[in-house]
């Protein structure tokens, strides 16, 4: 009920920021070998024990925070308006972009760093991982690394999250071995299906909203399924609405890391 009446209070609910964040640390230059023999995120901070061993989908936290992601592997029809709308309200999010989309898109993961947001790693080509062996698998998650840190210019975070949310325990172990955490979602908002596959701005808020509670982590896609409508973006407003209502803080997953070995 009380979801619902934040939903309701929409209409009058004020725009407001919730959180600062820090930018990206540019990655120093290097040989594209020197890049590809750390590209297993050992080099910079890592997940902790709490965020290994299984797949999260919700945040170890008891506080009303929660997440916002997007992830990225078809077109680019959203980011403007998702990045405008972040900056706007001074926000942190975190962005899984496919290798694919980071060559193929390679300004737009540049843009996304360079507002500061964090970027996972959606595997390279988008496959089911439950269909690969652990050495393709590895194959997937590095190849994405290495294209995320050539595009982006920024160390890429030790996040991970599996295609079409395809998770199993033998794959988590394989990706966390290489020094990623699984970091799935609370709810996906459907918006990328877009209005042909029967979604509205409205259920896509709708979702977003039932899923509320400490830790939780929203899924979005800055791409659509055709049309060119990306109803994720233009629910975002909307959503973030509804989360200052009901008392939510949206906070960054770098949050969430602890400092590799040897690090201050």
């Amino acid at each position: 009920m009380e979801r619902r009446r934040a939903l309701a209070a929409l209409l009058c609910a004020g725009a407001a920021g919730l959180c600062g964040f820090a930018p990206s640390s540019p990655v120093a230059a290097a040989p594209a070998s020197a890049r590809t023999a750390r590209a297993t995120a050992a080099a910079g901070p890592r997940p902790p024990a709490s965020l290994l061993g299984d797949e999260i989908r919700r945040l170890p936290t008891s506080r009303k925070v929660l997440a916002l992601t997007f992830n990225a592997a078809w077109d680019v029809d959203g980011i403007d308006t998702v990045l405008a709308e972040l900056r706007r309200r001074k926000l942190p999010a975190t962005f899984f972009p496919t290798g694919e989309f980071a060559e193929a898109r390679p300004a737009a993961l540049r843009s996304i760093a360079d507002a500061g947001h964090g970027l996972g790693n959606h595997s390279y080509s988008h496959p089911y991982f439950d269909d690969l062996s652990t050495a393709e698998r590895a194959a997937e998650v590095r190849a994405a690394d290495e294209a995320i840190r050539t595009a982006a210019g920024t160390e890429p975070l030790p996040f991970f999250r599996f295609p079409y949310s395809s998770t199993t325990p033998d794959a988590i172990t394989d990706v966390n071995d290489l020094g990623y955490a699984a970091i799935e979602f609370s709810t996906d908002t459907n918006g990328y299906l877009g209005p042909q596959g029967g979604m509205t701005v409205d259920k896509v808020v709708a979702r977003a909203v039932d899923a509320f509670a400490p830790g939780a982590i929203i899924q979005m896609h800055v791409g659509s399924n055709g049309a060119g409508v990306v109803l994720d973006a233009e629910a975002l407003p909307l959503i973030v609405d509804a989360a200052v209502a009901d008392g939510y803080e949206v906070v960054d997953l770098r949050q969430f890391l602890v400092a590799a070995p040897g690090t201050r």
